[in-house]
């Protein structure tokens, strides 16, 4: 439940949850995020986004110290003065995921993949093509011999025979979670992340960066990948109406719809109260 005064870090999804639908973040919205900062209470944005979307995260998020990435797997500390400090850097080797969707193949039957391999800015996407994929600009098609000659960030899976909260179970029973972190965003895949990566492990960066207790940490989300960091902090979870059910089931609070500025009506709440 919420504590007394106020929280020692606050930590935010993006998508679904800070960002509205029509992908802007609001004036208002960055207007409570910087009287967060001017009461002293450093602001992280945690998000599924890869590095090679730093630039338009950082937009939507302008008042964050610390930028929790690629669902954990990358953590940047960006109130370094000397410029943007890489706490975490993750990859899942290129092997293991070979062995991963071979496993997966032969439960549930050909998947659409795609992986995140680069963090250069704006890189593609590579794999296989799927018309529900909604960000076909940074998509490029390649071979899946191709996806797998390198480490990955991420990868993505789906299959048009099971709903991804079904293909994500079936995930989760045969793939151990020392060998991949397995979950959903809300955008029809399941995602495959390094082992041991999650919103809460990098949260849990950037935590101890700053010395705050998980006990002492807000958070906000919409999705299952952010499940872990539900888990994890304790000040208060709250999601967004709009959140997963799985979410809602966890949450302490349930605030307004990502459309409806949520997240900012909650801190300014919170802020004059």
């Amino acid at each position: 439940m919420t504590r007394p005064g106020l929280p020692k870090l606050i930590a935010t999804d993006l998508d679904g949850t800070l960002v509205r639908s029509d992908d802007t973040v609001s004036a208002y919205t960055h207007g409570v995020l910087d009287r967060v900062r001017a009461a002293g209470i450093p602001v992280v944005g945690a998000t599924g986004r890869g590095p090679r979307l730093t630039e338009l995260t950082r937009n939507d998020i302008r008042a964050a110290d610390f930028l929790v990435m690629a669902g954990g797997g990358r953590v940047v500390d960006q109130s370094d003065p000397t410029g943007p400090l890489v706490l975490r850097d993750e990859r899942l080797p290129a092997e293991v995921l070979a062995r991963l969707l071979a496993d997966l193949e032969a439960e549930v039957g050909p998947l659409t993949v795609m992986v995140e391999a680069s963090d250069e800015h704006d890189a593609p996407l590579w794999g296989d093509y799927h018309e529900s994929w909604p960000y076909q600009d940074r998509f490029e098609a390649r071979s899946r011999a191709e996806c797998l000659s390198c480490d990955v960030i991420k990868a993505f899976a789906r299959t048009a025979d099971h709903h991804v909260d079904e293909l994500l179970a079936v995930a989760r029973r045969i793939v151990p979670p020392q060998v991949a972190t397995l979950t959903q965003a809300g955008l029809g895949f399941i995602e495959i992340c390094p082992p041991g990566v999650d919103k809460a492990t990098g949260l849990t960066v950037v935590a101890q960066s700053l010395g705050v207790d998980p006990a002492d940490v807000l958070v906000f989300g919409d999705m299952p990948n952010d499940l872990p960091m539900f888990e994890w902090a304790g000040w208060s979870r709250v999601a967004v109406a709009n959140a997963h059910p799985a979410l809602r089931a966890v949450a302490d609070e349930v605030t307004l719809r990502n459309d409806d500025d949520g997240v900012a009506v909650y801190l300014d709440r919170l802020l004059s109260r």
